[in-house]
């Protein structure tokens, strides 16, 4: 995982900090340069305390975190070691916002018409994906359900939201049982929302470093017992919509928590005869942000 050594600001949560709220620190990562900017101000604990701080002063997140990082503690940055970087309140998510998920979602469902709809629509498809209890960091296990046959990872660009505005950018892996969803579309809920549907991570990245969302690349990798067994990539580019619209129509009539993750839709898709097994490793890139690895268990 490269995104240590770009350039630019990426928030990351580490373990330890006994400034921090909650566990582990926020750390940012500046240039291949790490400080822990707990160290600098108990306010500074996660990534929430310091969009507060921003929105308190009026200035931008990477302006406030500039500000404190000669007060803060300088700290050995390992990939492998980093936590959820934000804890949403809420986990959103988009369906059907590229092609090949609106193809995959029409064969795998005996009400296909649905899907074209919804593909073809000003307003896009919106769900509650995850609240902070079922969402995991880099390096968890992500869940498969035990009542499920077919069972899929979904990458996505993540907008993070502080307070209805965006803050940032990660990685979102929208785990879902496409055989309970194929059966019926309004079992949509059960077939995206159970125990360990979705991982956010490695970090966020603000707009300094993703300064276009729609052009980023994106890349899907999973291996089982040391075999690669799907590869893929894509662009952000190949979305129908914009994430502008997705944060427009989850914002209407609808009072959002203080930090929120909104995940765009996918455009990696594996093929129908493809399952996740329990210890299945699923990795994602996308440009500018990072990766984000997990291994898989039966829930």
């Amino acid at each position: 995982m490269a995104s240590a050594h770009q350039q630019g600001m990426r928030y990351y949560r580490l373990p330890g900090g006994e400034h921090s709220e909650g566990s582990g620190s926020l750390v940012v990562v500046d240039d291949g340069d790490a400080y822990d900017l707990s160290t600098a101000s108990d306010d500074l604990g996660s990534f929430t305390q310091l969009a507060r701080a921003a929105n308190a002063c009026d200035e931008s997140i990477d302006s406030i975190a500039r500000d404190r990082i000669s007060d803060s503690e300088s700290v050995a940055f390992d990939d492998d070691d980093v936590l959820l970087p934000v804890t949403a309140d809420e986990v959103w998510a988009a369906g059907v916002t590229y092609q090949i998920s609106e193809q995959a979602r029409e064969a795998e469902s005996g009400k296909p018409e649905v899907y074209i709809d919804v593909y073809d629509s000003e307003r896009p498809e919106l769900f509650l994906k995850a609240t902070p209890s079922r969402t995991v960091g880099p390096n968890e296990a992500i869940g498969i359900r035990g009542d499920s046959t077919w069972d899929v990872p979904e990458p996505e660009l993540g907008v993070v939201l502080h307070r209805e505005e965006v803050v940032g950018y990660t990685i979102g892996n929208d785990v879902s049982s496409r055989a309970i969803e194929g059966e019926n579309p309004l079992y949509l809920p059960q077939a995206k929302v159970y125990d360990r549907c979705c991982s956010v991570g490695p970090c966020v990245a603000t707009a300094d470093v993703v300064d276009d969302p729609h052009d980023l690349e994106m890349a899907l990798s999973i291996e089982r017992d040391g075999e690669v067994v799907f590869e893929d990539s894509t662009s952000t580019n190949e979305m129908a919509t914009t994430c502008e619209n997705l944060v427009s129509y989850l914002r209407r009539h609808n009072n959002l928590p203080e930090t929120v993750v909104l995940l765009t839709g996918t455009a990696l898709v594996p093929p129908e005869s493809f399952t996740l097994t329990e210890g299945d490793q699923v990795t994602i890139d996308i440009d500018k942000i990072g990766q984000l690895v997990n291994d898989t268990i039966v829930v």
